[in-house]
């Protein structure tokens, strides 16, 4: 067996963001453990005290946030790079506790023991935080922020948690699941916003686009034939992304949004096991951030 957790462990970048925060929006991508190429990205950036005052993610992209509001830089890839293959955060004992293959009562609560979330800065007023999350009943987004809905964490569970692989979470009664089968980048909650400055974190590189059919699947209305709406949403996701591509590109062409996204494929499986591939997209966002920086910085108008 390989080893199940991975080998540069104990190097990973670690401390915390300086206090200084940038107005702007931070969009990040979903994408399960490709979300760990976000969590490179987010550490680097942390090390150069990119800190925006807005950040709004989906699915893998929720939890990476948590991590960036807290300013804790390693704290993401530390729980994904060691417990892995913990049957507590993903597989059989996950499944029996949380209805689904991740397992978010260890991300939130037994990892926190270990690694405590750094809550007094997560709940900073002066820092927005956002997780969407797909309401099962109508099919549309829902934007779940930090300070104004009832429970955040569980906002953050029901983003993350993958259709046909996880139970609907419920929250104030209504049923929601992974936030990207309505809402893969949020880039339109930051336009809305009026935002000047904001950053998008892929999980994709820029010219990547969705294979899709002439005739949407029949899959998930066969699995969620008692959410219909919710079924038509997932049946067309695929094609409403590479809209969303497109009109990233549009807007990044225009100076109007900075994208960083991965300057090679990431080619995992959803659950992807083999820990030294994973730690190496870590490493990919962590270096491709890295040479971005400048031209970042110059986009938020930093100095260097």
């Amino acid at each position: 067996m390989k080893n199940p957790i991975y080998s540069g462990i104990d190097l990973l970048p670690s401390g915390h963001a300086t206090e200084e925060i940038q107005r702007g929006c931070m969009v990040l991508e979903g994408g399960a453990f490709r979300g760990l190429y976000t969590s490179g990205v987010l550490d680097a950036l942390m090390e150069e005290g990119i800190n925006l005052s807005c950040t709004i993610g989906v699915s893998a992209g929720a939890m990476n946030g948590v991590h960036y509001v807290s300013g804790q830089i390693g704290r993401s890839a530390r729980l994904n790079l060691r417990y892995r293959h913990d049957d507590n955060y993903v597989g059989g004992r996950a499944i029996l506790k949380n209805r689904g293959v991740i397992g978010f009562d260890f991300a939130f609560h037994e990892f926190g023991k270990e690694d405590p979330l750094d809550a007094e800065t997560f709940w900073n007023p002066n820092r927005r935080y956002i997780a969407v999350a797909t309401d099962c009943l109508t099919g549309k987004a829902h934007y779940f922020e930090k300070g104004k809905c009832s429970d955040i964490m569980q906002a953050v569970r029901a983003s993350a948690s993958m259709p046909y692989l996880s139970g609907m979470v419920k929250l104030d009664g209504r049923p929601y699941l992974d936030g990207g089968c309505a809402c893969r980048i949020p880039y339109r909650f930051a336009l809305h916003e009026k935002f000047e400055k904001i950053v998008i974190i892929r999980t994709r590189p820029a010219d990547y686009r969705k294979a899709v059919k002439d005739r949407p699947s029949r899959t998930p209305r066969r699995f969620y034939r008692d959410y219909p709406e919710f079924a038509h949403t997932l049946a067309v996701a695929d094609k409403k992304y590479n809209h969303q591509c497109d009109e990233i590109q549009s807007l990044e062409k225009k100076g109007r949004v900075f994208v960083i996204s991965p300057s090679q494929p990431i080619i995992i499986s959803r659950l992807e096991g083999d820990m030294e591939k994973l730690g190496g997209i870590y490493y990919l966002g962590y270096e491709d951030a890295k040479r971005r920086m400048p031209a970042l910085k110059r986009y938020l108008e930093m100095d260097e």
